[in-house]
């Protein structure tokens, strides 16, 4: 282990799969990563995405908070009011043109349970059964 580091426990986000990993963290950085032992479902094995892969974390142009556009430019916002304009843009689509008016992909990259919950958002909630994904060959 590095100097001051902390040993953070978590599920790999790269794909869906869920493995866990232990990461070490400097100064607000990874510094590395390996496999979690104790996982059930890689029993400490990591693949080289989930090993290696995680620079994107750290990268500059990443974003951080919610935006939305308002006079035709991006400015920062909160997470409410992120979630209320969706809600309200979802809704209005929905009632003027009906609920097959919207779809949702899910993706090959997001865990079993945002794959699940997607699904039935779109059935329950949207009411339309317009749901696809990238993972398809």
């Amino acid at each position: 282990m590095l100097g001051d580091s902390n040993l953070v426990k978590t599920i790999c986000g790269y794909c869906g799969t869920g493995c866990g990993l232990v990461l070490e963290v400097q100064d607000n950085r990874i510094m590395k990563i390996r496999g979690d032992k104790d996982a059930p479902v890689n029993k400490g094995q990591t693949c080289v995405k989930g090993a290696f892969a995680y620079e994107y974390v750290h990268a500059k142009n990443r974003l951080t908070t919610p935006l939305i556009r308002k006079a035709g430019k991006l400015v920062e916002t909160t997470w409410d009011e992120a979630y209320q304009y969706i809600a309200t843009k979802l809704l209005s689509i929905k009632t003027s043109w009906g609920p097959n008016a919207i779809s949702m992909f899910a993706c090959a990259r997001s865990t079993n349970e945002s794959n699940y919950i997607t699904q039935k958002f779109m059935r329950t909630v949207i009411q339309s059964n317009n749901i696809d994904g990238c993972n398809r060959t």
